[in-house]
C-alpha cells in the first residue's frame, strides 16, 4: 500500500526476531507476531529486539516510521466523488470494462503452495533468513492494509456506485489472497502475523481521497515494477532463487498492474486532481515520498537483495525510473529521476540516515541523542527539499497508452 513522506527520523535497522534462527526441527515452537501499538513518540526510536510476552507467547514487533501503515479516508467525500448524478466525468463504460477484467480473476488458482516452500525455508540460515522474515512480515502487512481499505470502500460505495464498489471489493479479494499467501510463507519460518489483531489494534493514518488516489496508484505501480524485475532476474539467474515465492511474482504483479490501472481510471474521473498547479505539486510530492521511502528502506536491507543476486541501488533506480515513466502517463508532473543529480541526492540521504541511526544507538541520554540528531535531520530535510524543487517533467495524459513492460538492464 501507499508510502508517505516520513523521512525526518531514522529508519530502524533490522534486528533479529525470535524464531528466525530456529534449527531444523519438526517440533520447533510456533510464534504469532503482533504489531506494537506504541505511541508515535516511542515508535520514532530504532526498532528494539523482539519481545516475547510470557502470558501470550506472541512475538511483539515495534513499529517504525516506515513500517507499512493502515489507511482510512473521508468516505462521505468518496461517495460524492463517485455519485454519477453529481460527477458527470465518470466514465461508467470504462469502469464496467475494468470490472469484467477483475471478475475474470486470472489468479484464482495461482497461489498454490507445495513442499518446496518449507524445504527452502529450512535451508535458509543466517542474516539472509533474518532479513527474509522481515520481508515477508512487511509485505504481508502492506497487502493486508490494502485489503482493509479496499474492503471498506467496496462496502461504502455499494449504493452510490455499485460498479466501482464491486471493483474495490474484488481488489480487496486480491490483497487478501496476497496477504494470506505471505502469511503462510511465514509459517515456514515458524511465525505468523496475527491479522485479526492488526485489524483491531493498529493505528490508522487518515488520507484525503485525492491523496489516496495519488499514493495508492504509485504504490501499486511501483509494486508491479519491483515484482516483475525480481521475477525476471531470478528466472534468468536461478542459482539465486532462495525461496519459491518469487516464482509466483509474474502473475502476482499483474494484480498490482490492474489495481494501478483502476486508480488511473479513478484519477481520470476526477480531473480536478490532475489539471491545476496544486495537482502538479502534490504529484511530485507523492512521487518523492514513495521513491525516497523505498530507497532508504532497501539500502538498509542490502543483505536481502545481495542474497538474491541484485545490486540494491541499481535495482531501486531501475524500479524508480520505470515507475516514473509509467506515472508520467497520468500525473501532470513527475520528478526528473533520470537526472544523475537525483540519484546523488538519494545517496546523500542514505548517508545521512545512517548517521541518524548511529546517533540514536549506543550510550547516552535521550537528550544528548536528540541534540546529535538535530543537524542531521536538518541536512536530510535540506536534501529532500532540494530533490523536490529540481526542475520537474511536465507530463500527464487522460488516455491509456499501449504499454509493454520491459527491463532496462
Amino acid at each position: 500500500m501507499a508510502a508517505e513522506m516520513a523521512m525526518l527520523k531514522p529508519v530502524s535497522k533490522f534486528t533479529p526476531k525470535l524464531g528466525t534462527n530456529c534449527p531444523r526441527s519438526q517440533h520447533a515452537k510456533f510464534f504469532t507476531i503482533t504489531m506494537s501499538t506504541a505511541s508515535p513518540q516511542r515508535t520514532t526510536a530504532a526498532t528494539t529486539a523482539a519481545k516475547v510476552s510470557k502470558k501470550s507467547g506472541k512475538t511483539q514487533i515495534q513499529e517504525t516510521l516506515l513500517t507499512p501503515r493502515f489507511y482510512t479516508t473521508d468516505f462521505d467525500e468518496m461517495e460524492t466523488l463517485f455519485n454519477a448524478e453529481i460527477n458527470k466525468n465518470l466514465n461508467q463504460s470504462e469502469f464496467e470494462a475494468l470490472l469484467q477484467e477483475f471478475k475474470t480473476d486470472y489468479n484464482q488458482t495461482h497461489f498454490v503452495r507445495n513442499k518446496e516452500f518449507k524445504e527452502a525455508a529450512d535451508k535458509m540460515q543466517g542474516p539472509l533468513r533474518q532479513i527474509f522474515v522481515e520481508f515477508l512480515e512487511r509485505s504481508c502487512t502492506a497487502e493486508f492494509s490494502g485489503f482493509l481499505l479496499y474492503k471498506e470502500l467496496g462496502r461504502r460505495l455499494k449504493k452510490t456506485n455499485p460498479v466501482v464498489a464491486e471493483i474495490f471489493s474484488l481488489m480487496s479479494r486480491d490483497e487478501a489472497r496476497h496477504a494470506g499467501f505471505l502469511n503462510k510463507g511465514l509459517s515456514d519460518f515458524n511465525l505468523a502475523l496475527d491479522l485479526g489483531f492488526l485489524t483491531k489494534a493498529r493505528k490508522y493514518t487518515f488520507f484525503k481521497p485525492k491523496f489516496i488516489f495519488y499514493a495508492t496508484y504509485l504504490s501499486e505501480k511501483i509494486g508491479y515494477w519491483r515484482y516483475i524485475t525480481i521475477y525476471r532476474h531470478l528466472k534468468a539467474n536461478p542459482q539465486y532463487q532462495p525461496y519459491p515465492i518469487f516464482k509466483y511474482f509474474e502473475n502476482w504483479c499483474q494484480d498490482e498492474n490492474r489495481h494501478g490501472d483502476f486508480f488511473s481510471a479513478l484519477l481520470k474521473a476526477q480531473p480536478q486532481f490532475l489539471n491545476d498547479w496544486k495537482a502538479k505539486l502534490w504529484s511530485r510530492f507523492f512521487c518523492l515520498s514513495v521513491y525516497v521511502t523505498m530507497y532508504l528502506n532497501d539500502c538498509q536491507r542490502t543483505t536481502f537483495y545481495e542474497g538474491i543476486g541484485l545490486n540494491t541501488k541499481e535495482f531501486d533506480m531501475h524500479v524508480i525510473i520505470e515507475t516514473n515513466r509509467t506515472t508520467a502517463r497520468i500525473f501532470p508532473a513527475v520528478l526528473d529521476v533520470e537526472n544523475p543529480e537525483f540519484k546523488r541526492k538519494l545517496d546523500r540521504m542514505v548517508e545521512i540516515n545512517q548517521k541518524l541511526i548511529a546517533a540514536g544507538q549506543g550510550d547516552g541520554s535521550p537528550l544528548v541523542k536528540n541534540l546529535k540528531r538535530i543537524p542531521l535531520v536538518a541536512a536530510l530535510a535540506s536534501e529532500l527539499l532540494a530533490a523536490y524543487f529540481m526542475p520537474p517533467i511536465e507530463s500527464g495524459s487522460v488516455d491509456f497508452a499501449d504499454f509493454e513492460p520491459r527491463l532496462v538492464y
